[in-house]
């Protein structure tokens, strides 16, 4: 399973994604191997052009599994956080840093289309799979 940061999810609809990977992160969400969290569903919630276009969006996301924030995922967070600190990269956007936590506690990936993530993986405790929604520069 994959949680999706907004990164993916704003160009998944760009029509710039290839056919056949498209078609796979489709598969993924009729499968309900995608899910979400409330960092990336509040994102999402900003991109929206208007309230119906959120509620819409909203609706279609509920059918996901959702990864739930909790004491742990806060520690894992913070930890992070303090790693990066520590080596003067501690700028990464907050809902990144929670994102990643929540895929570390529940033992998930992430789907997305941003460096945070690697660096994340590289310089933190946190373990998830990094899976790139297409190769870097590409979209």
């Amino acid at each position: 399973m994959l949680l999706i940061d907004n990164s993916a999810w704003a160009r998944l609809a760009s029509g710039r994604l290839d056919p056949d990977r498209a078609e796979r992160v489709a598969a993924w969400m009729g499968d309900l191997q995608l899910a979400t969290c409330l960092p990336f569903l509040l994102e999402a919630g900003y991109s929206a052009r208007s309230g119906y276009e959120r509620s819409a969006m909203m609706a279609d996301l509920a059918r996901l599994p959702r990864v739930e924030i909790d004491k742990e995922v806060e520690a894992a967070a913070l930890d992070a956080q303090r790693e990066l600190a520590d080596i003067g990269h501690h700028r990464l956007a907050p809902a990144d840093v929670m994102i990643a936590a929540c895929a570390h506690v529940a033992g998930v990936g992430v789907l997305h289309y941003d460096s945070d993530y690697d660096l994340l993986v590289k310089h933190t405790g946190l373990r998830f799979r990094s899976e790139w929604l297409a190769q870097p520069g590409v979209l």
